[in-house]
C-alpha cells in the first residue's frame, strides 16, 4: 500500500514544525527517516497516522485521503517512547491490542503466537511488561505494531535499547517484512539505516534537504572521489609531487593514521588506472589502492548543519 504525501504543512505558533514537505513511498520499500532533533520527523509519523492533523496538504494511503477515510488499521505505529501498560503479562497485553484492533477471536490466539515467535518473546510471555529489561519492552512494542498484519509499518527508534544481536535480529525481521509493507524507519543509529533501507530521506528545519539511495546520496554529497594509495619505490615527497601533477587529481594529502596518501580526485576508477600505469612506468610498488566511500554521517552533517 502506497503512501503519497503532498505539500504536508504542520505549524506550533509561529514555528513550522513541518514546512511544504512531498515525498513517497511504495510498497515493498523500507526509507530511512532521518533528522536532527526537532526536525519534524515525529511530527510527520503523528500525521501520517492520524494521530494530529496537518495545518495543509495531502496525506493519501493507498489511493484514499486521511482527511476523508480512517486508515489507522492499516498502519502499525511504534512511537519513539514506546506507551506499554506494564502491570500486564505480555501474551495479554498482545491480545488485548489484537482486540482493539478488531481482530476476531478464532484468529486472536494464532496472531499472537505467531508476534510471540517473530519477535523473540516466547520465554518472557508470561512475565509482566512492567518486568522486562528496555529491550524486551522495545519488542513487546514491535509485536503490537504488528499484531494487525498491517500494510504500513512506521517505526520510531525500533532498536532502541537492543544489544548488537537483538538489532540484527530487527533488521532481519525488518528486511523480511518491508519486502510485502510500506515501511518508514525513523532511526538515529545511521549503520543500521544503510543495512536496513532502500531510500534515505532526511529531514531539517521542517523541511526534506535530502531523497535518494545511499549510493545517491554519496554521488549529490560531494562530486569528488578519494582514493587511499601506499606506493614503495621512491621517496613519499617525490610520490606526492608526481601525483599532483596528474590529471584529475584536485589533492593530496596525508591518510588520518599518517601511514597512506589520501588523493582527492574528479573519478576514481579513471584516477586509479593512472596511478596504476604510473606505478608499473617508474618501476614503483603500489602496495594498496582503494576508494573510500563517503560516510552517511557525513552527508547527514553536510546538509544538517546549515
Amino acid at each position: 500500500m502506497d503512501i503519497l504525501i503532498e505539500g504536508l504543512t504542520k505549524a506550533y505558533g509561529p514555528q513550522k514544525a513541518v514546512n511544504d514537505i512531498s515525498f513517497e513511498v511504495r510498497t515493498g520499500e523500507i526509507v530511512g527517516f532521518l533528522g536532527p532533533n526537532g526536525a519534524g520527523k515525529t511530527t510527520t509519523m503523528k500525521m501520517i497516522t492520524q494521530f494530529i492533523a496537518p495545518d495543509a496538504g495531502q496525506i493519501t494511503i493507498g489511493g484514499k485521503s486521511v482527511s476523508a477515510h480512517n486508515l489507522r488499521a492499516s498502519i502499525g505505529y511504534l512511537p519513539e517512547n514506546n506507551p506499554l501498560y506494564e502491570d500486564m503479562p505480555v501474551i495479554d497485553y498482545l491480545e488485548f491490542c489484537g482486540q482493539l484492533q478488531g481482530i476476531t477471536r478464532q484468529h486472536l490466539q494464532q496472531r499472537v503466537r505467531e508476534m510471540i515467535v517473530m519477535c523473540g518473546l516466547n520465554e518472557e510471555k508470561h512475565k509482566k511488561i512492567g518486568e522486562l529489561s528496555k529491550g524486551y519492552r522495545q519488542r513487546v512494542g514491535l509485536a503490537q505494531a504488528m499484531i494487525h498484519d498491517p500494510a504500513i509499518l512506521i517505526l520510531d527508534e525500533p532498536t532502541t535499547g537492543l544489544d548488537p544481536n537483538q538489532r540484527v535480529e530487527i533488521r532481519e525481521l525488518i528486511k523480511r517484512l518491508g519486502m510485502h509493507k510500506s515501511v518508514i524507519l525513523s532511526t538515529h543509529i545511521l549503520p543500521e539505516v544503510e543495512a536496513t533501507c532502500d531510500r534515505i530521506l532526511i529531514i531539517n528545519k521542517g523541511q526534506i534537504v535530502a531523497n535518494g539511495t545511499p549510493e545517491t546520496l554519496r554521488a549529490q554529497a560531494s562530486g569528488k572521489s578519494i582514493l587511499l594509495v601506499d606506493i614503495e619505490g621512491a621517496p613519499r615527497s617525490q610520490v606526492e609531487q608526481t601525483l599532483r601533477l596528474m590529471p584529475g587529481i584536485t589533492g593530496v594529502g596525508l591518510s588520518a593514521d599518517h601511514k597512506l596518501l589520501e588523493i582527492e580526485c574528479t573519478e576514481s576508477r579513471q584516477t586509479a588506472i593512472s596511478i596504476y600505469k604510473l606505478c608499473v612506468s617508474k618501476d614503483w610498488i603500489l602496495l594498496q589502492l582503494s576508494p573510500v566511500e563517503t560516510r552517511l554521517e557525513d552527508i547527514f552533517r553536510n546538509v544538517t548543519m546549515n
